[in-house]
């Protein structure tokens, strides 16, 4: 490795991991957790998926979206539940990746990534309205001012520095800027040792402590399995954007594998579950962090900082990460989406605005999915509406339809519509040589049609049919 490369994701990991803390406290949190499980969570994920995933330059760790599916087990059963929740849920991991499921996500359109990345970009900026909140109550008077001064200098530090040098990460030089400033001013802000204390020793490797039956199989399984496709979706989706912002390709199967271990691996030393985190991911990128070493040292960082950089690491201000993750939801609000809504279909426009909302409101999974359903409800309407028929009289009296489209659910009114089984002549003949059938619907359809004509007393004949279209008929049992 170039020396130039390595250190910049050596100061790329280092940045990263400055970031991970108070996110994988918060999370920890969210889920009633003690915040040492986020850590630990975070250094092994981060560490195992930089080391063997599939994109190189994406940081993994214990991420919200995830935390938040587990907070009602965590409640009525425990921590040790959750333990083997993370166990299992690695397990569906491997598999999906061992089966090369990873392709998957090229069945989600566009649009949907460009809600998926608005709705994470809102909800980072969301999550940081937290920090100006002292207990239940907002900040007022010299702290609240103290504490909108401190993000607007941190933030400025990060729009400025790459105008001035790109020797450095400049989320790195705000965050320690920042920090030093508080610290020889003696200001009074609030620090990441007010959010929790990170001293701790070494994970232990333990199996959970819980009973290993068919009892507690049914209480994890379904736990496991939504966690496992939440984290994977937002890993797929995190991929696909890193792979668009450093021009490279990554390889999704191995990351899935990769994750899944590396949960395991959680699970078995005390840590909660994760997955690929965008916001992270983004300053890991917009360090210049490229190789696997960037995500190895932020791992390794994480572990190092509850080891033996507690003290040091409890007094950076949470103004400076707030001002950070402010710069990191601007830039991965994907902005080109909003001016390009009056230039799109109408039925794009739905998906992005409906998936941002989705995702700032419910989760991740479900506004995926919604869009999903949006975009493939438009396509069989737009694919319904492209079939049509050519039909001529031949010299015998006979007629010809020639149709031409794709056969399926959507278009099997709009394809019978298409004959006159009442006015054609006794013979009828249907070309299927630019018709494609996909489904039992396009089967039923063509039933339908022969019965029509047999019902008028008048023969309908069926020619030029694909190799794939005689399978399809001949395993329906029908005679073409």
């Amino acid at each position: 490795m170039k020396p130039a490369r390595l250190r910049a994701d050596l100061l790329a990991g280092l940045t990263t991991s400055f970031a991970l803390v108070p996110e994988c406290i918060a999370f920890a949190l969210v889920a009633h957790l003690n915040p040492l499980m986020g850590l630990y969570g975070a250094f092994i994920i981060c560490t195992l998926t930089a080391l063997f995933g599939g994109r190189p330059g994406m940081i993994s760790g214990a991420a919200g979206s995830m935390a938040v599916v587990i907070v009602a087990l965590v409640v009525q059963h425990g921590a040790q539940y959750l333990l083997a929740t993370v166990l299992l849920g690695g397990v569906v991991m491997i598999l999906f990746g061992a089966l090369r499921l990873g392709k998957l996500v090229r069945l989600v359109p566009y649009p949907v990534m460009l809600g998926f990345v608005n709705g994470l970009a809102i909800v980072i900026a969301l999550a940081q309205l937290e920090h100006f909140k002292e207990g239940e109550h907002w900040l007022s008077g010299t702290p609240l001012y103290l504490m909108i001064g401190l993000v607007a200098l941190t933030m400025l530090v990060v729009y400025v520095l790459p105008k001035l040098t790109r020797a450095v990460p400049p989320a790195l030089v705000a965050i320690l800027g920042v920090g030093l400033l508080v610290y020889l001013l003696g200001l009074p802000t609030r620090t990441l040792g007010d959010m929790a204390h990170i001293a701790g020793g070494l994970p232990q490797l333990a199996l959970p402590q819980v009973p290993w039956n068919l009892q507690t199989l049914t209480i994890i399984a379904p736990y496991a399995f939504l966690m496992a496709m939440v984290g994977l979706l937002e890993t797929l989706l995190t991929l696909n954007l890193t792979d668009e912002i450093t021009e490279s390709r990554g390889y999704p199967d191995r990351e899935c594998v990769a994750l899944g271990a590396a949960n395991m691996v959680s699970g078995l030393c005390g840590g909660m579950g994760g997955c690929a985190m965008i916001g992270q991911t983004v300053i890991n990128l917009s360090s210049n962090g490229r190789g696997r070493l960037s995500g190895v040292v932020a791992g390794v960082m994480i572990l190092l900082f509850v080891l033996f950089l507690s003290p040091l690491i409890e007094r950076i201000p949470l103004a400076a990460l707030v001002g950070v993750m402010f710069v990191v939801a601007q830039q991965t609000f994907a902005w080109a989406s909003l001016r390009v809504l009056h230039k799109v279909p109408a039925s794009d426009v739905l998906a992005i605005v409906a998936v941002t909302v989705v995702t700032v409101f419910t989760d991740l999974a479900m506004a995926v999915m919604f869009g999903i359903i949006i975009a493939a409800i438009n396509f069989a309407w737009q694919h319904a509406r492209e079939l049509y028929a050519n039909s001529h009289v031949d010299d015998e009296g006979g007629k010809h339809y020639q149709v031409h489209g794709t056969l399926f659910f959507a278009s099997t009114t709009p394809f019978l519509n298409q004959f006159d089984p009442a006015g054609d002549p006794a013979k009828v003949t249907l070309d299927c040589q630019h018709l494609s059938f996909v489904d039992y619907s396009a089967i039923a359809a063509l039933q339908t049609l022969r019965e029509r004509y047999a019902k008028a007393g008048k023969q309908l004949r069926v020619v030029h049919l694909s190799e794939r279209c005689k399978k399809l008929l001949k395993r329906a049992g029908e005679q073409h």
